[in-house]
């Protein structure tokens, strides 16, 4: 199967499959979900929202924590991994927000990227979720899924998974794609025993076809 058709494949799949794919982080506004995105970083998105309500409670928005100190925010956050810097990095961010971009989240990757603790990774996610963008996060799950089917092939980092990711899915279809992915890779193409038996992509999947169908025969 040439790439072309295999991700035409994919992504009819996931259009059947999972007409609705969103982000599982709870936020209200742009300042919300940048902050559950910097403390998502290895951790996961139930203990993320179990953290947020009562930071945003604290801190509702860039003006009040950028008047915190990390200490403080510190006290919100310790259950989450790597606290202390994720701490520092939340206050910082909110004191370039409002430096920077008058405390308006920007949707602009390169903008979002002036900001303590964004990385590319973060800022695609928010110009995605938030505004539509055409930017295609790629996290553990996002890189793992897209090398097992074979969407991509020998990427060695996250950007080259995601330049070759992008120069298949049309670029509406990018924001949502994102969610199959991760969605994909977090509750069936599993890093330890992918639940290759639930999936509908096994006639396409390099994984399956190499380590399961192989095996069986």
């Amino acid at each position: 199967m040439r790439k072309k058709e295999l991700f035409e494949f994919v992504i009819r799949y996931f259009q059947e499959t999972m007409p609705v794919a969103e982000t599982e982080l709870e936020y209200k506004n742009p300042f919300h979900l940048i902050v559950a995105v910097i403390l998502s970083a290895q951790c996961t998105d139930k203990r993320v929202n179990l953290i947020t309500p009562e930071l945003l409670k604290r801190y509702p928005g860039p003006k009040e924590m950028a008047q915190s100190e990390p200490a403080e925010v510190f006290e919100y956050i310790k259950s989450c991994s790597y606290p202390n810097n994720k701490a520092k990095h939340l206050v910082g961010m909110s004191r370039k927000l409002l430096e920077l971009f008058d405390g308006k989240v920007p949707d602009d990757v390169n903008d979002l990227q002036k900001l303590p603790g964004v990385g590319r990774k973060t800022a695609n996610v928010i110009a995605s979720v938030v505004y539509q963008k055409p930017t295609l996060a790629v996290d553990t799950h996002v890189f793992r899924v897209a090398a097992r089917i074979g969407l991509s092939q020998n990427a060695k980092t996250p950007l080259a998974t995601e330049m070759q990711l992008m120069k298949y899915i049309p670029l509406d279809l990018v924001p949502q794609a994102h969610h199959w992915l991760i969605l994909h890779g977090r509750y069936v193409c599993t890093a330890r025993s992918p639940k290759c038996e639930k999936c509908g992509l096994q006639e396409v999947c390099n994984y399956f076809i190499k380590n399961v169908k192989s095996i069986e025969k």
